[in-house]
């Protein structure tokens, strides 16, 4: 099964996305923004990385664009529930915009989880 690496400051979210992705049998790593997501994924790259946008250190978009120039067949999903003065939604078409093959709004179900990371994969 595959290997997802989730990076999101919010511990809740990382841990319902762990517990929703390894109930369908995928294995699950964790970093806690984008400076770490990056160390993970370059000791031990995942078939798909899920990112929030908004983090600090390195948020989202700065993820996406290292991984994308170091490795250019990276499947990423972005998902944001928006902050700092801008909508999820203009969050999502900037990570778009810079690589991210799915995007997904939080708040979000178990079931827009999984139909997500099947259409990346």
């Amino acid at each position: 099964m595959a290997r997802i690496l989730i990076v999101d400051d919010d511990s809740s979210i990382r841990a319902l996305l762990r517990e929703i992705l390894e109930e369908e049998g995928y294995q699950v790593e964790e970093a806690v923004d984008g400076k770490q997501g990056v160390l993970c994924y370059r000791e031990n790259p995942a078939d798909l990385v899920i990112t929030d946008i908004l983090m600090p250190e390195k948020d989202g978009v700065e993820l996406i664009m290292e991984l994308q120039e170091s490795f250019p067949e990276i499947k990423i999903v972005a998902m944001s529930g928006g902050g700092r003065g801008l909508d999820a939604q203009f969050n999502l078409r900037i990570a778009k915009d810079f690589g991210a093959v799915q995007q997904m709004e939080k708040p979000f179900t178990r079931k827009h989880v999984l139909e997500t990371v099947r259409r990346a994969l």
